[in-house]
C-alpha cells in the first residue's frame, strides 16, 4: 500500500485531503500540532472524533498529537487569547488578517513533518509522500502556505538529508477552489461509504469559536468556508454562533 504522512488540523481542507488519500488507498500517518493557538483544543477534540468514525468503518489510521506549545508561546499572532488581541470579522481579502499571522509556524510543522516521513521511508525501505492542502485560494497574507514555500522547504530538506529521494510532496489541490475540495469530498465519501456531513461536522475552521465551539460565521476562515458550501448548494453541519 501507498504511505502517506499529513498534518492534519482538523479544518475542512487537511480533513479532505485525509479522505481522499484514504480514497487513493494510501496507508496514512497523521499528526496534529498544538501549538497553544485558542482553538486547538477544539481541532484536537474535532479531530479524535472524525478518527474513531473512521475506525468504526474499518480504516486503520493512525494519529499522533504533538505538543508545541513551548516553541509559540512568544508568538503576537491574535490567535493565541494571551495575546487580548480581536479576530478580524471581515474576508481574507482585508491586510487585517495579517494578525493572525503565526511567526514561523508552518516551517516548524513541515521540517516535523519530513521527518516522520524520512524515518518511515528510512525503516520501510518504501517511498512514502508528504502530502499538503495547499489549493488555489491559499493568500499571500499567509506566505508560509504559498507553492514557493513549499518548493524551498522541500529543496532544503532534501539537501539536508541522505535517501531524501523516498520522500515526495503530493498536492493534490493546489490547482483547486474551496469549491472543489468539497465537491471531491462528497464524491470520495461516496466512494467509501462515509458521511459527508458526519465527516465535516466533525471539524472546525473558525478563529474564534466560543466555548461551546459553536464558529464565530464572521472571521475570514468561516467566511470561506460558508461561501464555498452556498456555491455547492449545501448546508455546512457545523453549528454558528446566531
Amino acid at each position: 500500500m501507498k504511505k502517506a504522512v499529513i498534518s492534519l488540523s482538523g479544518g475542512m481542507d487537511s480533513t479532505s485531503l485525509f479522505i481522499h488519500l484514504l480514497a487513493n488507498e494510501y496507508f496514512v500517518k497523521a499528526y496534529n500540532f498544538d501549538y497553544g493557538s485558542r482553538q486547538n483544543s477544539l481541532e484536537i477534540k474535532r479531530i479524535q472524533e472524525n478518527i474513531f468514525y473512521l475506525q468504526r468503518h474499518g480504516f486503520n489510521v493512525q494519529l499522533q498529537h504533538i505538543n508545541l506549545k513551548e516553541i509559540f508561546n512568544e508568538s503576537n499572532s491574535a490567535l493565541f487569547i494571551k495575546n487580548e488581541m480581536e479576530i478580524p470579522e471581515e474576508h481574507y481579502t482585508s491586510a487585517s488578517q495579517k494578525v493572525t499571522v503565526v511567526e514561523n509556524r508552518n516551517a516548524i510543522f513541515s521540517n516535523i513533518i519530513f521527518s516522520k516521513a524520512l524515518s518511515w521511508a528510512n525503516k520501510t525501505g518504501e517511498d512514502v509522500v508528504i502530502s499538503l492542502g495547499i489549493h488555489s485560494g491559499d493568500h499571500a497574507i499567509y506566505k508560509d502556505c504559498t507553492p514557493e514555500f513549499r518548493e524551498a522547504m522541500e529543496k532544503a530538506m532534501k539537501l539536508g538529508n541522505d535517501n531524501s529521494e523516498r520522500v515526495n510532496y503530493y498536492v493534490p489541490y493546489i490547482n483547486k477552489t474551496k469549491e472543489d475540495i468539497l465537491i471531491e469530498l462528497k464524491e470520495n465519501c461516496w466512494h467509501l461509504k462515509l458521511d459527508f456531513y458526519e465527516i465535516l461536522k466533525n471539524t472546525l475552521t473558525c478563529y474564534n469559536p466560543n466555548e461551546l465551539g459553536e464558529s464565530c460565521g464572521k472571521c475570514g476562515s468561516c467566511i470561506e468556508r460558508l461561501e464555498a458550501f452556498e456555491r455547492i448548494n449545501e448546508k455546512d453541519p457545523l453549528t454558528y454562533i446566531k
